[in-house]
């Protein structure tokens, strides 16, 4: 075993909607201008926290997730992208204990709160079970930020929003501390104060429990972050270019910055195997094209890394803006905005026409989410507006007012697809608020059954026909390294037929 030391620590909260996003990008950004190699990360499946932190810290965020991707593969990822940093700071998804067992409905910060109240969602993170507290090395929320913490050994800093709230704040954070003793829950940050006596109410309650108070924001407005149906608005499209210099000045004043770096300095060493494994090359001159622009940006950096450690050399693209797509062997259209940018991408009638050949020719497609959106015959947004697409998938798109899936969930091919043959099993999550109608005159050979982690409910999804395949499914390919590597030869099968 080879003992790492990386100075590292977890912004949790005791809920969604308690301002994790805006805390950990203001700390990154007062960490940045000390100077610091800082390396970022967020637990769970989100895209858009993570855009978010990349600006403010200038540095990647990478995924920690113990559904999408084993144990092992994240510890490593952890450990190799890590090394070498001055800080590592991660943030948490959802509450401290809530994960793939949770009851809630919705993964995105900032939006679950729609459901749910503040004070009923701390408590039910704290009363999922009435048998008492969690025992050391007990899981009972996998996925869960408390999780991820235990595993990487993690110090914690939970957030409390105290609006409306004195000293029940501390009762809050106490009942954290005792629901799983087993987390190394150093203290907490006070989100949304009142005044000064508003904060010395609760810091005095705080000190009476032995819990100490790292720091406080007060409540302002312009430290806050658009939100809209899937969240918050992506970085790609935020246009207050001065709010991170504000989030980074009032972290700066408000948080005692210096206990929070040596709270991340006394982590203990992380233990893993010596060596790291290295990258395993696969195939040699195969190139993917890439949608990335305002209107596709979900993607993991991780998962992308997988195909470019594998041999594969990534050509980024823009379906709104470019006329046809890039000389490649294969392409993937990741998630996103399409319906924000329908008009635009409709007025792009020669990359439609293009993807459309490629994907008639069998180029080896895999699409997600907003891909399989774009690569439907037309897209209805919020509005009743209606956009021609790509017309690859014979169906159309409608977005809906309420949410249609979200989740974990466990996806097994039925048929030959470019991830696997018939019976390929993939973990990944759904998010949407969009709906297909599928053209009933025309064949449309169903991509996956689905399983919902949660409950188990059961239903087929996605489209597969040629190399095309495109679902709602999101993965992270570092969680299914063997599809990645039956990706991209089957990209280099496109490329060289005779082979």
């Amino acid at each position: 075993m080879n003992s790492l030391l990386i100075p590292r620590l977890l912004i949790a909260a005791a809920g969604s909607g308690s301002g994790k996003t805006t805390i950990v990008g203001g700390l990154l950004a007062a960490l940045r201008r000390r100077g610091l190699h800082i390396c970022a990360y967020k637990t769970g499946p989100d895209y858009i926290d993570p855009g978010h932190q990349r600006r403010a810290g200038q540095c990647e965020v990478y995924n920690l997730d113990t559904w999408m991707m084993d144990r092992a593969a994240m510890a490593g990822l952890f450990a190799r992208t890590a090394q070498g940093a001055d800080i590592a700071v991660v943030e948490g998804v959802m509450g401290l204990f809530d994960g793939q067992t949770s009851p809630c409905r919705r993964p995105c910060q900032g939006v679950v709160r729609r459901w749910l109240g503040r004070a009923g969602h701390a408590l039910r993170a704290c009363r999922r079970e009435l048998s008492g507290p969690v025992e050391a090395g007990e899981d009972r929320g996998g996925s869960s930020s408390a999780e991820i913490a235990k595993l990487l050994g993690l110090p914690v800093v939970l957030v409390i929003d105290a609006r409306s709230m004195g000293e029940s704040a501390a009762a809050v954070a106490l009942g954290f501390r005792e629901y799983d003793r087993s987390v190394d829950l150093r203290g907490v940050i006070l989100n949304r104060v009142g005044s000064d006596s508003h904060r010395d109410i609760i810091a005095s309650a705080l000190d009476r429990v032995g819990i100490p108070l790292l720091g406080t924001l007060k409540r302002d407005g312009t430290l806050a972050l658009e939100e809209r149906h899937l969240g918050l608005t992506p970085v790609e499209e935020a246009e207050d270019a001065g709010r991170v210099e504000r989030v980074r000045a009032a972290v700066e004043a408000g948080l005692d910055v210096d206990a929070l770096i040596a709270l991340a300095q006394s982590a203990p060493p992380l233990k893993m195997p010596s060596p790291l494994p290295g990258p395993r090359v696969v195939v040699q001159g195969v190139r993917l094209a890439v949608a990335r622009d305002e209107a596709f940006s979900f993607y993991y950096p991780e998962s992308l890394e997988v195909l470019e450690r594998r041999g594969a050399e990534l050509v980024f693209f823009s379906p709104l803006r470019d006329s046809a797509l890039p000389p490649a062997d294969g392409m993937i259209l990741g998630g996103g905005f399409p319906e924000m940018f329908a008009a635009g991408l409709e007025a792009n009638v020669s990359m439609r026409r293009d993807i459309a050949a490629k994907a008639e020719s069998g180029l080896p497609i895999l699409a997600e989410c907003g891909g399989l959106m774009y690569l439907s015959r037309s897209l209805t947004d919020f509005e009743g507006r209606s956009f021609r697409m790509a017309g690859v998938v014979p169906a159309s798109c409608q977005m809906n007012s309420r949410l249609q899936r979200v989740g974990y969930v466990e996806a097994t091919t039925l048929c030959d697809t470019v991830l696997g043959p018939r019976g390929t099993v993939l973990r990944g999550h759904e998010f949407h608020f969009s709906s297909l109608r599928k053209d009933a005159e025309e064949p449309f050979p169903d991509a996956f059954l689905f399983r919902r982690r949660r409950t188990g409910e059961t239903y087929p999804g996605g489209y597969a026909r040629g190399g095309v395949l495109a679902s709602y499914l999101h993965l992270n390919l570092l969680g299914c390294p063997a599809a990645a590597e039956y990706f991209l030869k089957k990209c280099e099968a496109f490329a060289s037929p005779a082979l």
